[in-house]
């Protein structure tokens, strides 16, 4: 189903884990992403970032706005996905599978910090390679010589977007994946905020944990994404009667 232009899968976190791992089981090349009112709300001013989800061969959503615009688009998805909850069932599958990852972006030190935590819990994750950083010292050479099964790539968007629209033709890793600031939070250099706000509003409970930073985001996107996603809502209903 289409999202204010973009193509948003309706699929679970158990579904988007299953096709990862019959990508990798064929050796196919695909690309992972997700939206949420953030990404959403810039895509509709970035013509490249919205080229890059329109071409997603899976694109979930990362955030209930996202739910609710489909809801009044007269559509139904399963939910939202957050990389904070699925990343631990994405390490249970590759610990099982023996899934090589690759983990790279962010401040120095994070990524390496939320890996040690995945393998408190999953101790024998295979994590062949990990850096940091919003342009990589990693070549595209570098990390194919990893062996990787899926590479994570966490920089925020729409950085990591036009990093992997830039490299991906030369990555021979079966899955890259986007997925935001998940290290951040797995490794807990950045707090999600209260527990009981967090899984009912968690731009919310983001706002509440880091207001300095994301005021503008929250406070004035997404009003805006609510009056697109509104009127989208209402205008496909016109069109259909």
């Amino acid at each position: 189903m289409e999202v204010m232009g973009v193509p948003v899968h309706q699929v679970s976190p158990a579904q988007v884990l299953a096709q990862v791992g019959a990508w990798i089981h064929e050796d196919r090349r695909a690309t992972v992403g997700y939206v949420n009112a953030h990404v959403l709300e810039l895509a509709q001013r970035d013509g490249r970032l919205m080229g890059w989800l329109r071409g997603l061969d899976l694109c979930y959503a990362d955030g209930a706005g996202v739910v609710l615009a489909a809801r009044l688009a007269g559509d139904a998805l399963p939910g939202r996905m957050t990389g904070a909850d699925w990343i631990w069932d994405l390490a249970a599958a590759a610990e099982r599978e023996g899934w090589n990852l690759g983990w790279i972006g962010g401040r120095p030190g994070v990524v390496a910090r939320a890996v040690a935590r995945l393998r408190q819990v999953h101790p024998d994750l295979r994590v062949g390679l990990i850096d940091h950083g919003y342009r990589p010292r990693w070549s595209p050479v570098g990390i194919n010589e990893a062996g990787l099964d899926v590479l994570l790539v966490g920089m925020g968007t729409p950085t990591q977007e036009r990093w992997v629209a830039v490299h991906r033709g030369a990555l021979e890793v079966p899955v890259v994946w986007a997925l935001g600031a998940t290290a951040d939070f797995v490794s807990g250099e950045v707090d999600r905020g209260p527990p009981w706000l967090y899984r009912r509003a968690e731009w919310l409970a983001r706002l509440w944990a880091d207001p300095s930073r994301l005021a503008g985001r929250y406070l004035v996107g997404l009003p805006r994404f609510a009056a697109r996603a509104l009127w989208g809502g209402v205008a496909r209903r016109v069109v259909e009667r």
